[in-house]
């Protein structure tokens, strides 16, 4: 009797494995791909200086310390998605995980809750931009995955 249940193995003997590498770095390195990779850098250098352009630097040093760290670190994953795409994908949940971070952070940073209308729209805009871009990131990866697992069926 013939086996014929699906064992994982190891792609790396497959016969297409150049040609799915080959697919999957044109679509990291595709106008969607670039388009994400440069607006998750421009959120996060927006980001980083958002409590100077807004003007509540003095009103919340906390949130303004948040703001700065976590803009540079979208920023520097959005320059990551630029030079090495295939490694840095993986990391498009976390950057909707900090989406959402960024959202509820007015509330929770501030100390006493003293959170102001142009600090709460700022971040709610720029974690709900920050959410979009990482779930846009994280489907073209899926996208790119599935399309390779379709092709070997």
């Amino acid at each position: 009797m013939a086996d014929v249940s699906h064992h994982p193995g190891d792609l790396s003997t497959h016969p297409d494995i150049s040609e799915m590498r080959n697919r999957y770095a044109r679509m990291m390195d595709g106008p969607q791909g670039v388009a994400v990779d440069g607006l998750v850098f421009l959120a996060g250098l927006y980001l980083a200086i958002s409590p100077y352009v807004v003007h509540f630097s003095a009103a919340s040093h906390e949130l303004t310390l948040v703001n700065l760290i976590m803009g540079l670190s979208i920023a520097a994953l959005g320059l990551g998605l630029t030079v090495a795409p295939a490694r840095m994908f993986g990391l498009t949940w976390a950057m909707t995980a900090a989406g959402v971070f960024l959202i509820i952070s007015p509330w929770v940073v501030t100390i006493g809750h003293t959170a102001t209308k142009g600090m709460i729209w700022n971040n709610v805009v720029v974690g709900g931009l920050t959410c979009l871009l990482g779930f846009t990131a994280a489907g073209m990866v899926m996208g790119t995955r599935r399309t390779i697992g379709r092709r070997n069926t």
